[in-house]
């Protein structure tokens, strides 16, 4: 491992350092969020114009999928920071308190609330008697879906326990369900489609809540020499996983939207304009994250690489409710 230079304690430094690199972060976030804008609203909402119609209670299946996504992160996060701190010497051993019994809390919610969407015909339930639950074991989506809950249940249970890491097999078990979810069996070439989402989904689950755990152990560890060796082991680890993620993700939408049409469906078609705003982010937390490990090599004190590194997890948490639209959106599949 490379030697990092212990932070430095001089305050005049902190002092004028900081206030510059946090305005660029806000004029960095502030131009990536107008650009994210501009193809997912525009003039009106990413449907209009294009004659796809709108699934019933789109935005609520949204927010339902964002909220699952960032369930999944936390924990997976945790267990991912944790097992890179205990690879460092003389890191010290405490640690932040964990947040996985909460995120499997709230995504134990979450998987309810999409199940219930199962329940009745993938659609929005207008009341409790609605739901046919007896209807979930009969199908292949209610069967996910129950699995999704019970996978949560489950990762609730092991984090409380005396073995939290035992909470990292519901939580793959929850993945995996859902990459089988999003590729039905009508789909052209479903396996292979699943495999690129399970890989997707697992990459962006280890970025992005393994970058906020990091952040966390930072500030609860203050200014140690420990804390930046951590940053730049995550930042090491976190190269290979945007490299996954963009193979993925490129892989997948050419699957989706083939070579020949891309460039059309990228703006007249609902899933392409979203998509379109969730690379424009991506290439922005791309960037800030690169600031991070440039600060982090070169800077008198590396803890200021913590700026962009929290505008990281701002513009993740950003991307995750993007991706959560994205999955509650019409696919343009052409062949």
């Amino acid at each position: 491992m490379t030697p990092i230079r212990p932070p430095s304690r001089t305050t005049d430094t902190g002092r004028h350092s900081r206030p510059s690199g946090t305005g660029r972060t806000v004029v960095v976030l502030v131009l990536v969020a107008l650009g994210a804008l501009i193809p997912v609203l525009g003039p009106s909402p990413a449907l209009h114009g294009t004659g796809e119609a709108e699934a019933p209670g789109t935005g609520g299946i949204a927010l339902l999928r964002a909220v699952l996504f960032a369930a999944l992160s936390v924990p997976l996060g945790e267990l991912f920071a944790n097992r890179l701190a205990r690879s460092l010497p003389g890191a010290p051993p405490d640690r932040p308190r964990s947040w996985s019994p909460y995120a499997a809390a709230v995504g134990l919610a979450a998987a309810l609330g999409l199940a219930s969407v199962v329940a009745t015909g993938n659609l929005v339930p207008d009341s409790v008697a609605d739901i046919d639950v007896g209807g979930l074991y009969t199908s292949r989506d209610g069967r996910l879906a129950l699995l999704e809950v019970n996978g949560f249940l489950a990762a609730g249970l092991c984090a409380t326990s005396r073995r939290p890491g035992l909470q990292v097999w519901p939580l793959a078990a929850v993945i995996v369900a859902d990459a089988l979810r999003a590729h039905p069996t009508t789909e052209y070439s479903p396996l292979l489609g699943s495999g690129l989402t399970l890989v997707h989904l697992t990459c962006a689950s280890l970025w992005v809540g393994g970058l906020l755990y990091v952040l966390r152990t930072l500030r609860h560890w203050g200014a140690t020499e420990a804390g930046p060796a951590l940053l730049g082991l995550y930042a090491r680890v976190a190269a290979v996983l945007l490299a996954a993620l963009t193979a993925t993700g490129v892989c997948s939408s050419l699957r989706r939207m083939p070579a020949g049409t891309i460039l059309d469906q990228l703006t007249d078609t609902a899933y392409g304009r979203v998509l379109l705003a969730k690379v424009l982010l991506v290439a922005a937390v791309a960037a800030l994250a690169l600031w991070a490990r440039i600060r982090l090599s070169r800077a008198a004190d590396p803890l200021t690489a913590c700026s962009p590194a929290r505008a990281e997890v701002v513009a993740l948490g950003v991307v995750v409710a993007v991706s959560g639209l994205l999955t509650a959106l019409p696919v343009p599949i052409r062949w």
